[in-house]
């Protein structure tokens, strides 16, 4: 099937060509939803160059002329909150991954209705003369915040060929690069390095105790990268975020404040003003125990869908319970918002700020009581100082409910079947 011309960068090539695929696919869903892997059937339309020339890089577009889903009758999908992505497989003269990704574009979807899927596009650049075929592979449907698996259960039959003669570039190779075409949507954006700051920067911070300095007191805290396994009413959700710990020293007590560096995911909807309230647990070590509760303030304005959800600055005080050199690290995270509790728990944490403390009474070490003040407070059951251990696998996925919409977190589409009962 002939559709137009072919679209290079910057090269000139033959006639596009598009065809389309059908095989059946299993998609499952997001886990602790309750929803059952189900069986479909995916059509493609792949749209690619009919010829080009080694070292040429081309464009290839993927069409979902039917998707292997619906969306169940549990909630009227809003438009522009559902995105594609997937991987198109190159084969013959040379052999590629090509990530292929969609726009966060759809139609409004009612319950029951047909789910429709943005068209993807990738890019290949051509490494060897030859027959390059290509064929559609996995996807994965993000709707509102969650992920869809959906992958072939048969072999699948290639859905275009281009034609690569020699040129220029030509390097003989049977690998290519692939990379798409569209940037990522910020709902899933990808972390900095473990050691890298928001801006992708090393941080260089010094601990309070490198820093030295009798009569200091202010302290900067070293930015980590937390990765959360989080639970909400409806589903589970992994987000990974740079955080910092600050201090600044007040009598013999310190007050707090965690910046988280970056969103975690933005809105799927409209979230009015006052409703979303954060809390996190510091995780207290080296020579003192116990955590520290820092909070963040209501929303003061709307968010609008599409928007990043933001964590405020969080704030609280720490009481020191021992002398000596304690250390702090971002534990569990609580979100509250609609009448609902998301609670989200580190995989792993990391120190943020190491402080040369000197215990005060009634302080946080030892687990003989707690201390509190506007803010924050400091607890000193020295339970949430094990965050990471095995109690973690019910603590899962940011996700928040408002009515019947659910904003961050569960399923958001069922599938529908090969065979349905008339």
């Amino acid at each position: 099937m002939i559709t137009g011309a072919a679209v290079l960068l910057g090269v000139s090539a033959g006639q596009a060509q598009a065809a389309e695929v059908a095989y059946a696919t299993k998609c499952v869903p997001p886990s602790g939803i309750g929803l059952p892997d189900v069986n479909g059937t995916t059509k493609v339309e792949i749209t690619a160059p009919a010829t080009a020339k080694v070292g040429d890089t081309v464009d290839v577009v993927w069409k979902f002329t039917q998707a292997a889903s619906k969306n169940p009758d549990i909630i009227d999908l809003p438009a522009n909150s559902v995105q594609p992505s997937g991987t198109l497989l190159a084969a013959g003269a040379q052999s590629a991954d090509i990530a292929m990704q969609g726009p966060r574009e759809n139609p409004a979807i009612p319950k029951g209705g047909a789910m429709t899927l943005s068209g993807m596009k990738g890019t290949l650049k051509l490494t060897a003369a030859g027959q390059v075929t290509l064929t559609p592979d996995a996807y994965v449907v993000n709707a509102l915040s969650t992920d869809t698996k959906c992958a072939p259960t048969e072999a699948v039959q290639p859905a275009a060929t281009i034609t690569v003669t020699a040129g220029e570039g030509s390097s003989g190779s049977g690998s290519g690069s692939a990379s798409p075409s569209t940037s990522p949507d910020p709902s899933q954006s990808q972390s900095p390095s473990p050691s890298a700051s928001a801006s992708g920067t090393p941080s260089t911070s010094p601990s309070a105790s490198e820093s030295g300095g009798d009569g200091q007191t202010d302290f900067t805290g070293k930015v980590v990268d937390i990765p959360y396994t989080c639970q909400s009413p409806i589903g589970e959700k992994r987000a990974t975020s740079p955080i910092q710990i600050n201090a600044k020293k007040n009598g013999g007590s310190y007050d707090l404040t965690v910046q988280f560096k970056k969103s975690v995911m933005d809105s799927p909807i409209d979230i009015p003003a006052g409703k979303v309230k954060p809390t996190m647990q510091i995780v207290l070590g080296g020579a003192d125990e116990g955590s520290v509760t820092v909070e963040g303030p209501l929303n003061s304005a709307p968010i609008p869908q599409n928007d990043p959800i933001e964590i405020p600055d969080l704030t609280g005080v720490y009481k020191p319970g021992a002398t000596g050199e304690s250390t702090l690290s971002p534990g569990v995270l609580v979100i509250e918002a609609m009448g609902t509790t998301t609670t989200c728990t580190p995989d792993s944490t990391a120190v943020s700020l190491t402080l040369d403390t000197s215990e005060q009474a009634s302080g946080a070490s030892g687990g003989s009581g707690s201390s509190s003040s506007s803010g924050g407070s400091t607890s000193t059951s020295g339970g949430l100082a094990e965050t990471g251990s095995g109690d973690h696998g019910a603590l899962k996925a940011l996700g928040l409910v408002a009515g019947t919409a659910i904003l961050l977190g569960g399923a958001v589409f069922t599938f529908m079947p090969r065979r349905r009962a008339s």
